[in-house]
């Protein structure tokens, strides 16, 4: 994974308030910790910064005039809204250091026809070396039956990359594709547990001649 350089500037004031005013600037306030070093506030370019988090375990080049960092993002917080970044924690990493992060799992390929594949974990958890981090573990299920099964032992990890979970975590499970009456069946099923009654819909009595 290659770096992404971003110019940060050290950041003095705190507070919701000083917050808003940083984002008005299209800036991201963010802070740097590990490696037993103080925390370091500082603020990010906020379209740079965006750009920079779409790719997951994005490698962080933060420069600071005189001083660089490696960094990982370990938290990004958003507007529930609007989605823009409202702040961002970064874990300062060194070269050569290995780091467990979790990283995607894409699915590719097609399953047999009557089989549903779930993907039951969407991401897996690896350890590697910071700047040797991938950012997606591929998954093909083509041709799988229906009882096919995926767990994280069967996964193809890139060299280098080792997994920090139990290898029986279950990541897809290939399982039968419910038909049109089954799924009604379960939604009939589901509204009487719930105690949802359908009546048929009533039709008005006329009304009399002398109404």
């Amino acid at each position: 994974m290659s770096e992404i350089k971003l110019s940060a500037e050290q950041r003095t004031e705190f507070g919701k308030g000083a917050a808003r005013r940083i984002r008005r600037d299209n800036k991201v306030p963010a802070v740097l910790y590990g490696h037993g070093t103080d925390p370091i506030h500082v603020t990010l370019p906020g379209h740079d910064t965006m750009l920079a988090l779409k790719t997951p375990n994005a490698l962080l080049s933060i420069d600071l005039g005189s001083d660089n960092h490696l960094a990982l993002p370990k938290q990004v917080q958003r507007d529930p809204l609007k989605g823009f970044i409202e702040h961002v924690d970064l874990l300062i990493v060194k070269r050569g250091e290995k780091v467990a992060v979790d990283v995607p799992i894409t699915v590719t390929g097609e399953a047999a026809a009557d089989a549903l594949v779930v993907t039951e974990n969407a991401t897996v958890a690896v350890e590697a070396e910071a700047t040797h981090l991938p950012t997606e573990i591929e998954v093909s299920v083509e041709g799988l039956e229906v009882g096919a099964q995926i767990v994280a032992s069967d996964l193809e990890l890139p060299q280098g990359t080792a997994l920090a979970v139990e290898g029986d975590l279950l990541i897809v499970n290939v399982t039968h594709a419910p038909t049109a009456s089954e799924v009604e069946a379960e939604l009939d099923e589901a509204a009487a547990e719930a105690g949802i009654e359908y009546d048929e819909a009533e039709t008005p009595e006329p009304e009399s001649a002398n109404g």
